[in-house]
């Protein structure tokens, strides 16, 4: 057939029931015998179920038009008039080729018995690995505390400038203090209370230490061990700097007792001219013995009215 010529017979022709009308048998039209539709040269349409499978070649079929179709074959052997769709080349594997489970019966599913205990058994080992890791931290964290207790060095040992101030402070509450009136004086030496700015107890303090032989001498109870120590004396200096000797426990300590006019008092001004000063004797546990005295040599021109104690050396 090619384009533009339909042939003989179209299929718009194909009437099957031609033979019965006048036209058609005129134009040959015979009741269906074949394979057609009663027209000669008719295009052939009929196909029995099952006749054509892919990829094969059309089959013959098994009767003709109006016959009876054979009757299916036994159980579970395949139908030639019917191909299921897993017969189809990469369709599927066939229904007769399918395996059955041992014994006859449906196949076995999955063994979820033994699944759900080897989930059991995973959770249970990360339960106990998760105790022991936790068992583990706190023997760590035990043992680090136990060694941070046992190296960590006393503060005394280990302590910067600010703390030492602190453990100064504790100490000094321990050190004692000494005003004018509990010293035992020397000499011409006597106690006043004229001149204002004295931090002692009543305001009192000790004059007439500008003569050689004077002294002011304060025994110390209470050392706790031996140790240098910062001896403060309290005193007020007017015009010119003065300096007077200082002994412990007997022994002349240093050169000289500094007591400079630090706060710049004018000649006799002794109200203005209060100020502090040290000294950082070596002292022993228990009791000893301060003396300050004015010696040949000394300028000793000056009014003291308290002494006290702080531990170390230190300047305030």
């Amino acid at each position: 057939m090619t384009p533009g010529n339909n042939g003989a017979s179209t299929p718009e022709d194909d009437d099957p029931f031609g033979y019965l009308y006048a036209d058609g048998q005129a134009n040959g039209a015979q009741p269906p015998s074949g394979g057609g539709y009663g027209y000669p040269n008719s295009v052939s349409r009929v196909r029995t179920v099952g006749e054509r499978r892919y990829g094969q070649q059309p089959q013959q079929p098994t009767a003709q038009y109006g016959q009876p179709v054979p009757q299916q074959g036994a159980y579970g052997q395949p139908n030639t008039h019917y191909a299921a769709p897993e017969t189809f080349p990469g369709g599927g594997t066939p229904t007769g080729n399918r395996q059955q489970a041992p014994g006859g019966g449906r196949g076995r599913g999955p063994n979820t018995k033994g699944l759900l205990i080897g989930a059991v058994a995973v959770v249970a080992a990360v339960v106990i690995g998760i105790a022991v890791a936790m068992a583990n931290g706190n023997t760590d964290d035990e043992t680090k505390g136990g060694d941070q207790a046992s190296t960590t060095p006393s503060s005394s040992a280990t302590a910067s400038p600010s703390e030492s101030s602190a453990g100064d402070a504790s100490d000094e509450a321990e050190l004692p203090t000494v005003d004018a009136k509990a010293l035992r004086l020397g000499g011409s030496a006597s106690l006043a209370s004229d001149v204002q700015g004295a931090q002692a107890d009543g305001g009192i303090y000790v004059a007439n230490l500008n003569q050689v032989g004077n002294s002011v001498t304060w025994t110390v109870n209470g050392i706790p061990e031996d140790n240098t120590y910062t001896l403060f004396a309290h005193y007020s200096a007017a015009g010119e700097d003065q300096s007077m000797t200082l002994t412990v426990n007997g022994k002349v300590f240093g050169s000289k007792l500094s007591m400079k006019n630090y706060a710049k008092a004018a000649d006799g001004d002794f109200a203005k001219g209060w100020t502090t000063t040290f000294a950082w004797p070596a002292l022993t546990k228990g009791t000893n013995t301060i003396a300050v005295s004015c010696e040949n040599g000394d300028k000793c021109n000056v009014l003291l009215d308290q002494l006290w104690l702080k531990k170390g050396q230190v300047e305030k």
